[in-house]
């Protein structure tokens, strides 16, 4: 198993002077953290995709974060997601058939998420991804604001990463040329299902400086 880890993305939300990845978090960047979770998930293979001006910081946090003998490379991203995903995915070597994409600002996934989306896809998925239930009553609008539809809410997850998938299948949906927020929609896009398991709330994404401060929270209750 091989892991993309995504960690190009600017930041600005974050209000941060520097990429988001390399914000600190408890002492450490969120990537450090990131890296550990990820490591601790015990990949075959592990790339990280950073901003090309990031290269060597990122390298430094390599160096800092014992993999034992798992290969860490580190890899400059695209300006879009999709192309930074394809980038990573390309520096795996060919004997790891099945890839976790995981975005760094998820720098909190517990080693359980990823176990579910390993075990969905070695026991035949063509993607797994994990998600949790919607609370909130979501509404569709148009272009003016007005209210289209209400989806129902026990249909709706909000989605997480770690992504898995068959190499395979990831690779041809990445040829296929289609910009998406995620992976698994380039794979639904070629007709396979992608099937959901169990998120976790510690999965959370850190956008803005409220994430940052709530993820401070997490790790400071953890010990």
């Amino acid at each position: 198993m091989g892991v993309v880890v995504v960690a190009a993305g600017s930041g600005t939300r974050l209000g941060a002077d520097r990429p988001k990845a390399f914000v600190e978090l408890a002492g450490a960047t969120i990537l450090e953290h990131a890296l550990r979770g990820v490591l601790a998930a015990g990949p075959a293979e592990v790339v990280l995709v950073v901003p090309q001006a990031q290269l060597a910081p990122a390298r430094q946090i390599v160096e800092r974060v014992p993999a034992q003998d798992v290969g860490v490379a580190v890899v400059a991203g695209g300006a879009e997601r999709t192309e930074s995903v394809a980038r990573g995915l390309d520096a795996l070597s060919e004997r790891v058939t099945m890839v976790l994409v995981h975005d760094a600002a998820r720098c909190l996934t517990p080693v359980a998420v990823f176990d579910r989306v390993v075990a969905a896809v070695a026991t035949g998925a063509a993607g797994a991804i994990p998600g949790l239930p919607v609370v909130d009553t979501i509404k569709v609008v148009d272009e003016r604001g007005v209210i289209t539809s209400t989806p129902v809410r026990e249909s709706l997850r909000a989605v997480q990463t770690p992504q898995g998938f068959d190499r395979a299948v990831l690779a041809a949906a990445h040829a296929a040329g289609v910009l998406a927020t995620d992976d698994a929609a380039l794979v639904e896009a070629l007709g396979h299902d992608v099937v959901v398991v169990e998120g976790d709330p510690r999965a959370l994404k850190i956008t803005t400086p409220e994430d940052l401060a709530r993820a401070e929270r997490l790790l400071a209750a953890s010990g």
